[in-house]
């Protein structure tokens, strides 16, 4: 089959097509999801908000989502790992202090709720790899 002047074979269209379709379904459960809370916050402060209004803000949340995604992405990718982790995220929020802070919290407590044991096995072992690193040095020396 030829797409965009490129041959893709029928297995690798149908996987592009699941992806996408995995793709809307991700997009369509998030946009009713931010739906339903744009709903429920209304209905506790006692006001009404028009269906147009709604979809708007569950369209700019997704994207939103989305470009905060790539952005945690390609902090990790800077700092030369391929798995996001809590730094990453609480960096892409460096523009919103309130929200920044609260991660750094979030990100603490989750840190403090860490098993010990954990937490000491693998400062121990950083000790012992800059120990053994140091030990095989070999000084080399050169006579002129």
């Amino acid at each position: 089959m030829d797409v965009g002047g490129e041959d893709i074979s029928d297995l690798q269209v149908d996987q592009i097509v699941e992806e996408d379709s995995m793709d809307d379904l991700i997009r369509d459960r998030f946009r009713l999801s931010a739906i339903s809370i744009a709903e429920a916050e209304a209905k506790k402060n006692g006001m009404e908000i028009g269906g147009p209004v709604v979809a708007c803000v569950a369209d700019l949340a997704f994207k939103y989502a989305e470009n905060v995604a790539k952005d945690v992405e390609l902090f990790a990718h800077h700092a030369g790992r391929k798995v996001v982790n809590m730094d990453d995220v609480v960096l892409s929020a460096h523009r919103n202090d309130n929200l920044a802070a609260s991660l750094r919290s979030l990100c603490n407590e989750l840190k403090a709720k860490e098993p010990q044991s954990d937490r000491k096995r693998k400062k121990a072992s950083a000790k012992k790899e800059d120990k053994a690193s140091s030990s095989n040095a070999v000084r080399i020396t050169t006579d002129l």
